[in-house]
């Protein structure tokens, strides 16, 4: 392994609570000069409030190392002119949208769907789905499909059961913008500047940083923190590797091996 990504929640910290030997973990990567970057489906803040964070764990990250579902997702509705786009995410995300033509209310080429958490209810899920039906060109921008996150008072839904539920009523198939997309694990490789098969994911999600990396091609290892549940390594996904925290990254490295 060359080079690694990491998840950032239930990996570097869970909720405001950052995981011990998180920070010291950050300074054996960059003093051993391991190529990095964090690739994270978190969709309820902007990149620059993920880097404040960071920061105030001393974790010091620089927004061009975070790959995010609304930069990758931004960079599809422009590459694809799906403008004007209707925004389904919270205050702070639509930051980064900002220059694109906006009409929640009105006609859109493209709906995007963030972590809204309690902001969802009827009539918002009902708008969206409207949005979608006013025409089968419309697309259904996922900003990630992970099923659940762990939040300091347990475990929430996350943004993929919104957006299975609007794929369902409206026979519409999502563009996945974030894990577990191939693309979205590719371009944080290529970034890198390393193929797939010299990159190493880490994370706490069996299916959308294990699964989803593999099948792009990387190998991946998962921690014992965060949403991880013992059932997680019973199922059908092998990672290649189990850690009990971030923190015994350093004495296991380089892995996996072979």
């Amino acid at each position: 392994m060359q080079a690694i990504l990491f998840d950032l929640d239930g990996v570097f910290y869970v909720g405001e609570r950052p995981l011990p030997g998180a920070a010291a973990v950050m300074d054996w990567v960059r003093e051993a000069g391991i190529p990095h970057a964090f690739v994270t489906n978190t969709s309820s803040r902007p990149r620059q409030a993920l880097v404040e964070k960071l920061a105030r764990f001393g974790l010091e990250v620089g927004a061009g190392e975070i790959f995010t579902p609304a930069r990758a997702a931004r960079d599809w509705l422009q590459a694809e002119g799906r403008v004007p786009v209707a925004l389904f995410v919270p205050e702070a995300t639509r930051a980064d949208f900002d220059g694109l033509a906006v009409a929640d209310r009105g006609e859109a080429r493209a709906l995007v769907v963030g972590d809204l958490g309690e902001g969802w209810d009827f009539a918002t899920l009902n708008r969206a789905f409207r949005l979608l039906m006013a025409g089968p060109d419309v697309a259904l921008v996922a900003l990630g499909m992970t099923r659940y996150w762990q939040a300091p008072d347990g475990l929430r839904l996350d943004v993929g059961p919104f957006v299975s539920a609007l794929a369902y009523a409206a026979e519409r198939e999502p563009v996945v913008c974030g894990k577990p997309s191939a693309a979205f694990f590719h371009a944080a490789c290529a970034a890198l500047g390393v193929p797939p098969a010299e990159c190493l994911m880490i994370g706490d999600d069996i299916r959308g940083d294990i699964a989803g990396a593999q099948s792009a091609g990387l190998r991946a290892a998962l921690v014992r923190t965060g949403k991880f549940r013992p059932s997680d390594l019973e199922g059908d996904v092998r990672p290649d590797a189990v850690l009990d925290s971030i923190a015994d990254l350093p004495a296991r490295w380089p892995l996996p091996a072979g």
